[in-house]
Order: structure tokens, then C-alpha cells, then sequence
């Protein structure tokens, strides 16, 4: 027993908030507190099975809702570390793990007698007296248990549990492949000459990198986005820029154990085959039937409708940087992609006069904090104070208590932005507590995250951050806002919990105030002279807003067409998955394809993520929020009734209507294209 006195889960966390104690948790604790978390679900489930009353909302609908509270937080925190600060011993208890967590869950997906009960109220549904939020969480329990296998024959539940089981190791491991294959490689810098055309900033950072892997002398370039974006950016060395950029778009794909070229096919034939098993005739199909675009013909509508508007521009964007090569390099010079982002910046200051590292002094880390919690507290009323009792998982993470309009407590946001060997790459928000009320009416709030690879101080100057990831701030800042201000009854519809292509409108409506001059006059400060960003800075940030949009919405649209290839499928897949890549995006391709390249062998977002025949979903919600954002536009960007009406109608609502219901409710219409057209300058 004292394996189970010693370990914090089984235990009051005794924290400010409730909070998780990072600081007394051990690796060695997760197996049995994951282990005793199932037992006592399973226990939970059999006393709903039991149960010899009729099947009701309360006894039944409820009680599953209230089950598996240990396990939920056991595994909340589990993998959000697995994502923010995981390690070999972390790894190998997931790998050990996932196959029973999987098989747990199914049983609980394919109980008989369990989805028996939800079905016969399901079925008395219209006879019961069940608030709007009740029949939501009734109608979205049983189409999960449905859509999760609950009327198979007992011959394919056996088979939905193998796929199912299989593809959950899966998934881990094209993650943990990935990686590790960035953090395997290194472009060792030795000589000067190979710096040419890099900022001081990237110099240092090289430098620093490589001090702290290690080696006494040179400089450390690696495939984290801090500093291999600044290299392709602005290396001179059009050799070096190759290498890195192929050794960046090549991972997974080598000779080793960490190639996911077999991992992907057989990732997507499951799906396929689930969705089949399903009823379904592919992936796509069982998804989009609970997304706002409810089947793939609207999906390629919308990518159709993009390159159509997007395309002639985007061709005249490249012609444009292409032109700019060959005025340095000569008539004879072929733009590839490594060649695509120096001279788009070489375009960029020419046009503007505007470059990332004439920006990067004014956007000091904690003075964007300040302006990111600034524009909260304009908008929302709320504030933010840091808390040092709350305990954090790495000392880079700080956790801050929010307070709403009234002084009352709101939530905890946790922030994590630099890069590490344990943390994958990208930005995302999470949560380590859903925010729910009890019977009592005791509204428990939630604790959120939002955790980033943004660019490291060095011994020589603090973050300083490039324009890209202010914006990046401000994103996943939009999803710790849908978090932060949910208040609905049920976790299970709180915050986050939506239909997966409106889950960017928060997100992305934040990243509008990024070029608005209001805005950025309230935090833009020089780090070394306090003095503020020029007006003509900001003007030229305004100015370039729409630099290379159109070659960006075809980036961005290529991903939607991958991800919709792979999983519109109905038919097995066993052919070359780089040949299938660029058969499947080439209309949304213009700059030349290496053969060796390969995306999806890397592509977590659809193959390990969330976004698996819903990549589509970041265009869907562009859409939305510059059609949202033209109300803040109108009234004002800093309007306090236009957000407290996002706020009532979206970001407190989760999941708790549908998306358009409470979308109509906010806009009085549903959105259409031209906003974004108008913005972006294409219309």
C-alpha cells in the first residue's frame, strides 16, 4: 500500500486551485494510478449495468458522464506530458500502456447491457423533460457510442477492438519516430563563411545551441522551427539551405527505425477500414457527418473554391520571387523550395522595407505577454497575476490565476514557450482540468495551457520574438480564451469540446489584432531604449499583411487536399506514399517537388493529431473569423459589447449547440467567403 499513500493522485492535490502537483509526481507513479483509474471505472460502468431501476437520464446518462474521474485525470496529465516534456521512461510506459487504455475503452464503447440503457432513453428522449444541455449530452453519447461500434455484431466488435488497438500504438510511435528524428539531426557550422546572410540573433542562437549540446566551439542549426526558419530565411549558402531543407522534409523517410512510410499506410488503411466496419464507405465520410461541413463534397467546394480564387495570384506571388533570383543568380537560375523563403524575404524588405529582424527588438517576449493579456483585459475585463505556489512541470513554465471582469476567479492558464529535446514541435493549447458544474450549481474551473517552441533567450539578449510568432501567441491565446471562459454543465461540452472545424474560430479571430496599429501600440517596445515601434513600422506591417497570401492559402489548401486523398479512400492502400502525395496535391503545388520528399510521414496533425479528414478545418474557420472580425472592424477592435457577445455566444457555449446555431447567433448570418477575400486583397 505504499506504492498507493505515496502517489499524489490518489490523493486531495492539497494545491492552490486544485491544481496538478507537478512538483510530487513521479514517472513511477503513472502505471498504477492509470491502472487503479481503470479498475474504478470499470467498477463505476458495472454499477450502471446493474443498476435494476429503469434506465434514466440521471441513473444512467449522469453517471456515465461522472465516471472515470481518476483515470481522466491520470491521463489528462499523461499525455500532455507525452506532447510538453516526455522522455524514453515516459515513452515506454505509454507504449506499455496504450494497448490496455485502448482495450479499456473499448470495453466500456461496446458494452451491450451499457448501450442498451443509454438507447432506451435515447428512444423516450421526446417524452423526458430534459433541459437543452441534457438532450445535447443524451444525443452526443449515443451517436459516440454508435459511431464507436456499440450495433456491430459481436464478430466485428472483436475486429473494431484489434484495428482500434492497433491503431492507438500506432499513432504513438509515428510520434515518437518524428520526434526523434528532429532531434537527431544537426548542421554543425564550423566556419565563418557558412553564417553568410544570418542575423546577429541566429548567429548567437546557433552559437548557444551549440554550447549547450555540447561542443566547444561553431554553431548548432537544428529542425526546430526557432532556428531552422531564421536559416532558410536568411542563409546566403544556397548549399546549406539545401541540405537543411531536405534533411527537414525528409524525416521519417530514411533507412532506419524511425521511417513512418509503413506506418502511414497502415494508419490509413485502419481508418478505412474502421469507418467500413462502420457502415461508412471511408474515413472522411464517418468524420465530416460531425463537422460543420457534414461531408467531403462541401470540403473540396471550399479547397476548389480557394485555388480557383487563390491560384492566379499565388502564381504571380512566385513569378514575382523568382524574378528577384534571377536578377541575382542570372536568367539560368531554377527557384526551388529551399530557395523560396530567402528570396521571398529578399522581396519582402524590397517592397516594404520591412524584414523579421528589424521587427524582432520591439517583440520581446514578456512585453508581447503583457500586450497578448492586455488585449484580454481590454476586450473581456479579465487579468491575469502570476502565481509561483502553482507548480509547474519544467522550470520554463510559469502559471498564471485569471480573474474575471468582477474579480472572481476565472481559471489557470499555464505558459511553456521555448523548445526542448522532450517537447514536440508546433504550438498548441491543452487542458489539465475541463471546466464543469456540479449538482450544487458550484461552477469548477478550469485549468489550461498553451505551450510553444518560440525563439530562446541567449547570454546575450532575451526572446525576442519575429512577427510570425506574435501571431502564433495570439492563436493559441484564442483557444486558452474558449477554454478559459466555458460555463456549461457537463466537461464533456466545456470549452474546447466542439465540432473540430469551428475549434479555430477563437483561435484565429485573435490573430486579426496582429496588424491592427491599436493594438500593436499598446506592448511594441525597443527591449534596449523603451522607445516605441515606429508608426512607419507599423505601417509597413499593415502594408505587407498580404505578402505571399495567396502562396500561403495554396500551402495551406495542398494540406487539405493530402489529408482528404488519404482518407476519402475506399480501397486499400498499398502503393508508394510519396508518389501518392504528389499526385494528390499537385494542383496546389507551383514550386517543383523533390522525388525524395515526403509530408506525411510527418504530417501529425492527420496522421497522430486530431485533424485526420479535418485539415480542411483551419480554411473552414478562416472563413468564419473574417467574417467575425468584420463586426469587431465596425464597432471597433477593442468593443466591449462586440466581444461580451463572442463571449455569451461562443466562447462560454462549448460544445453545447451547434456551431452555426451559436455562429448565427453572434454574426445574425451565416458567414460567406468575401470577408476573407476582401482581407486578404484578392476581391
Amino acid at each position: 500500500m505504499t506504492e498507493l499513500n505515496d502517489n499524489p493522485f490518489f490523493h486531495p492535490y492539497a494545491t492552490p486551485h486544485d491544481t496538478t502537483p507537478f512538483d510530487r509526481i513521479k514517472l513511477t507513479d503513472f502505471e498504477p494510478a492509470i491502472r487503479e483509474g481503470m479498475r474504478q471505472e470499470d467498477e463505476e460502468i458495472k454499477t450502471i449495468t446493474d443498476n435494476q431501476e429503469p434506465p434514466t437520464f440521471d441513473n444512467t446518462l449522469l453517471a456515465l458522464e461522472k465516471a472515470g474521474q481518476l483515470l481522466d485525470r491520470v491521463t489528462t496529465v499523461f499525455f500532455n506530458l507525452m506532447s510538453a516534456e516526455t522522455c524514453d521512461e515516459l515513452d515506454a510506459v505509454a507504449e506499455k500502456l496504450m494497448p490496455e487504455l485502448t482495450e479499456h475503452s473499448n470495453n466500456i464503447g461496446l458494452n451491450a447491457e451499457l448501450f442498451r440503457r443509454i438507447k432506451t432513453v435515447y428512444e423516450q428522449r421526446d417524452e423526458l423533460s430534459l433541459t437543452h444541455e441534457e438532450q445535447m449530452l443524451l444525443q452526443k453519447t449515443y451517436d459516440g457510442f454508435v459511431r464507436n461500434g456499440a450495433n456491430l455484431t459481436d464478430k466485428d466488435k472483436e475486429r473494431y477492438r484489434q484495428l482500434s488497438a492497433e491503431l492507438s500504438s500506432l499513432t504513438l510511435r509515428f510520434s515518437q519516430n518524428h520526434l526523434k528524428e528532429t532531434n537527431g539531426f544537426e548542421l554543425v557550422l564550423t566556419d565563418k563563411d557558412e553564417l553568410d546572410g544570418l542575423p546577429e540573433s541566429a548567429v548567437e542562437a546557433a552559437a548557444h545551441t551549440a554550447r549547450e549540446k555540447g561542443k566547444e566551439n561553431g554553431w548548432l542549426v537544428t529542425l526546430q522551427a526557432p532556428s531552422y526558419i531564421p536559416f532558410m530565411k536568411y542563409s546566403a549558402r544556397r548549399d546549406l539551405r539545401e541540405r537543411l531543407y531536405m534533411a527537414y522534409n525528409t524525416q521519417c523517410t530514411h533507412d532506419n527505425e524511425f521511417n513512418n512510410l509503413e506506418v502511414v499506410k497502415r494508419i490509413v488503411n485502419i481508418r478505412r477500414e474502421l469507418a467500413q466496419l462502420l457502415g461508412f464507405s471511408d474515413f472522411a465520410t464517418y468524420v465530416l457527418r460531425k463537422r460543420m461541413a457534414e461531408d467531403s463534397v462541401h470540403v473540396y467546394k471550399l479547397l476548389n473554391d480557394l485555388l480557383e480564387a487563390y491560384t492566379p495570384a499565388a502564381r504571380q506571388e512566385v513569378a514575382e520571387v523568382e524574378a528577384l533570383a534571377k536578377e541575382t543568380e542570372g536568367e539560368n537560375f531554377k527557384l526551388m523550395p529551399w530557395d523560396f523563403s530567402y528570396y521571398s524575404e529578399k522581396l519582402k524588405s524590397r517592397k516594404y522595407n520591412l524584414n523579421d529582424e528589424e521587427l524582432r527588438p520591439y517583440f520581446e517576449l514578456s512585453n508581447v505577454e503583457k500586450g497578448v493579456f492586455g488585449l484580454a483585459n481590454r476586450l473581456y475585463g479579465i487579468t491575469f497575476k502570476e502565481n509561483k505556489e502553482i507548480p509547474v512541470y519544467h522550470p520554463d513554465v510559469k502559471a498564471y490565476e485569471v480573474y474575471d471582469h468582477d474579480g472572481s476567479y476565472l481559471a489557470v492558464l499555464y505558459t511553456d514557450f521555448y523548445p526542448r529535446a522532450g517537447k514536440r514541435s508546433g504550438a498548441w493549447m491543452t487542458s489539465y482540468k475541463e471546466q464543469w458544474t456540479d449538482e450544487e450549481g458550484t461552477d469548477s474551473r478550469p485549468h489550461v495551457s498553451v505551450t510553444m517552441n518560440f525563439t530562446k533567450p541567449t547570454p546575450e539578449r532575451p526572446a525576442l520574438l519575429t512577427f510570425s510568432e506574435v501571431t502564433t501567441f495570439l492563436h493559441e491565446f484564442g483557444h486558452a480564451l474558449h477554454g478559459m471562459f466555458a460555463r456549461t454543465r457537463f466537461k464533456s461540452m466545456s470549452g474546447t469540446n466542439v465540432y473540430w472545424d469551428f475549434v479555430e474560430l477563437p483561435s484565429q479571430i485573435m490573430e486579426n489584432f496582429a496588424t491592427e496599429k491599436d493594438f500593436l501600440n499598446t506592448f511594441a517596445r525597443h527591449y534596449k531604449t523603451g522607445a516605441p515601434l515606429p508608426e512607419e513600422l507599423i505601417r509597413r506591417i499593415v502594408d505587407a499583411a498580404n505578402f505571399n497570401v495567396a502562396y500561403a492559402c495554396l500551402r495551406q489548401v495542398s494540406f487539405g487536399l493530402l489529408d482528404m486523398a488519404w482518407y476519402t479512400r475506399t480501397e486499400a492502400f498499398d502503393g508508394d506514399v510519396k508518389a501518392y502525395e504528389k499526385s494528390s496535391w499537385t494542383q496546389a503545388q507551383i514550386l517543383p517537388q523533390p522525388e525524395e520528399t515526403c509530408m506525411s510521414v510527418q504530417f501529425g496533425h492527420i496522421m497522430s493529431g486530431g485533424y485526420a479528414a479535418g485539415y480542411y478545418s483551419y480554411k473552414w474557420a478562416e472563413v468564419l473569423d473574417a467574417d467575425a472580425f468584420s463586426v469587431f472592424k465596425e464597432k471597433g477592435i477593442f468593443s466591449r459589447e462586440v466581444a461580451q457577445s463572442f463571449r455569451d455566444c461562443i466562447l462560454s457555449k462549448g460544445g453545447t449547440e451547434h456551431p452555426m446555431t451559436l455562429y448565427k447567433r453572434f454574426r445574425g448570418q451565416e458567414p460567406t467567403i468575401d470577408a476573407l477575400l476582401k482581407r486578404n486583397g484578392i476581391k
